[in-house]
């Protein structure tokens, strides 16, 4: 495994949630939160990727995990984070997890 590798792990709670980036070589963690509407309807809140780990890839990593997680699960996001709001923009591939 490289020291670049990120990994990403799922924080779960009754009615929140959190990926965790973390990479090896580099301190700090990124995350992207979530709210639990129903077992169907999630709200991805927020995205912070810290400046130790900015220009990684980051950030879109932990939303294609989101995405094909809710994809797995048969739920929807509603993109509240400004940051997943704009990707879905650019990836019109994920219109069948993204709620308008």
């Amino acid at each position: 495994m490289s020291d670049e590798t990120i990994q990403i792990t799922y924080e779960d709670g009754e009615t929140k949630g959190r990926y965790v980036a973390r990479i090896a070589s580099v301190q700090g963690e990124g995350e992207l939160t979530i709210s639990k509407v129903s077992d169907v309807l999630i709200i991805a809140d927020h995205t912070h990727v810290p400046d130790s780990m900015r220009g990684r890839g980051i950030a879109a990593a932990l939303a294609e995990r989101l995405v094909a997680e809710a994809r797995a699960k048969g739920q929807r996001i509603v993109p509240l984070c400004p940051f997943v709001r704009s990707q879905a923009l650019r990836h019109p591939e994920w219109a069948d997890v993204i709620q308008k």
